[in-house]
């Protein structure tokens, strides 16, 4: 008796927010042969450890692995450990800049920490394909580049607009597709996640399985989750990004201040509702979205830290917006003499000295309830409550 659901069951599961099912008739078939031999698909996805922390916007792709969990399939979370050192071209208008091999390993690690607050841990499978990349020899490696050709990388968007632009173009970018390829041959995926962005490397990777000779890989295609700004994509580049693993607090606040224009969408890809619910509570996206945006906070912080952590970080969204109170519980630091800016970046409250000024250039910076635009003021020995952008209290003394 096949242990999986029937496959208009799972079928309609896996296309639930997907942009694209490439093609849907032999994922079917797949499926099909899966519940008959009682054997599990491989679904594989690729991460390259460029940063440190995984935001919602991975967690859109991730939420579709755990859905295959959920169908009984074997999920791979491949950590592009060799990848990262080449540098994803997607979506690029030049080269990215290299990363050390030290800097990729304290990534990959955080990564691990982080993924199984949404997937399920006995039912993953973490690789890195530095272990087959890395031993590819010189004649696997120009076989590899034999299997495709230079006319069909360039008919790429974003390689095809640099290279009229005269924009440089290293061959290691142009590898880049391949090798992420070679990762579907290496591990005989049966179907490969990835954004829209990733669309030509998954399909590269269809064309490569079938020149080694093998069954070529379903290409499900997701949407790019656009960020807290309501435009762009999600990334922690433009400052638009929620992480999996922020504060349970900065989640809330962050989630409510969303435009209403991205509620269907955050509603759609991101909660932890069924097909038979999600009419509705669309509906109330329209209807009422302020009602509807607190439940999809709560939701959210639910799925990553638990239903008593958003209790927690609803009741502190309405002392500090609902009574305009600062939160009892904030953390305390002792500076020397500085500036404002100093003090910020030193606290943890911004990145950067620049981030720091800018952020009370616009307003976003109080001193003990009044708003300190000079990030270059130099604090005083003594005591202040400082307020960072909408979410960020602390309690610091100069001296």
């Amino acid at each position: 008796m096949s242990s999986f659901p029937p496959l208009n069951e799972q079928m309609d599961a896996i296309r639930r927010g997907a942009v694209e099912i490439i093609p849907e008739e032999e994922l079917a078939r797949k499926l099909e042969r899966s519940r008959a031999r009682g054997e599990p698909l491989l679904v594989k996805q690729g991460f390259d450890p460029t940063r440190p922390h995984l935001h919602l916007g991975y967690m859109v792709s991730i939420r579709k692995l755990r859905t295959f969990q959920e169908l009984g399939h074997r999920v791979v979370f491949l950590i592009g450990d060799f990848t990262a050192l080449v540098g994803d071209p997607s979506g690029r208008s030049e080269m990215r800049p290299p990363l050390a091999e030290e800097e990729v390993e304290r990534n990959a690690a955080t990564y691990r920490e982080q993924i199984f607050t949404v997937l399920d841990p006995t039912r993953t499978l973490i690789d890195r394909n530095s272990r087959w990349l890395g031993a590819l020899s010189s004649g696997e490696m120009l076989t590899l580049t034999s299997r495709y050709t230079l006319a069909r990388l360039l008919e790429r968007d974003d390689f095809a607009g640099r290279y009229r632009s005269e924009t440089p173009i290293a061959l290691a970018e142009l590898l880049y597709p391949l090798l992420q390829g070679y990762d579907s041959v290496a591990l005989k995926a049966d179907v490969e996640i990835g954004g829209t962005d990733q669309k030509f490397n998954l399909l590269v990777g269809r064309t490569l399985m079938e020149r080694y000779g093998l069954e070529p890989q379903v290409a499900v295609v997701m949407p790019l989750l656009r960020g807290t700004d309501g435009e762009r994509k999600m990334s922690q580049s433009y400052d638009n990004a929620i992480g999996i693993t922020e504060a349970p607090e900065d989640q809330f606040g962050k989630t409510m201040s969303i435009p209403d224009t991205l509620l269907e969408e955050w509603t759609t890809l991101l909660s932890s509702l069924g097909p038979a619910l999600l009419p509705a509570a669309l509906g109330r996206c329209r209807s009422e979205p302020y009602a509807a945006k607190r439940w999809l906070a709560r939701d959210l912080v639910t799925q990553l830290h638990g239903a008593a952590a958003a209790a927690r970080a609803e009741a502190h969204f309405d002392r500090l917006f609902r009574a305009k109170e600062p939160p009892a519980a904030r953390p305390a630091f002792r500076h020397a003499p500085a500036s404002l800016a100093v003090v910020l970046k030193d606290i943890g409250f911004a990145k950067s000295l620049g981030e720091a000024r800018r952020m009370a250039t616009q307003g976003g910076v109080q001193l003990d309830g009044v708003k300190e635009t000079d990030g270059d003021r130099a604090l005083a020995p003594g005591a202040y409550l400082i307020r960072y952008g909408k979410l960020k209290f602390a309690d610091v003394t100069i001296g």
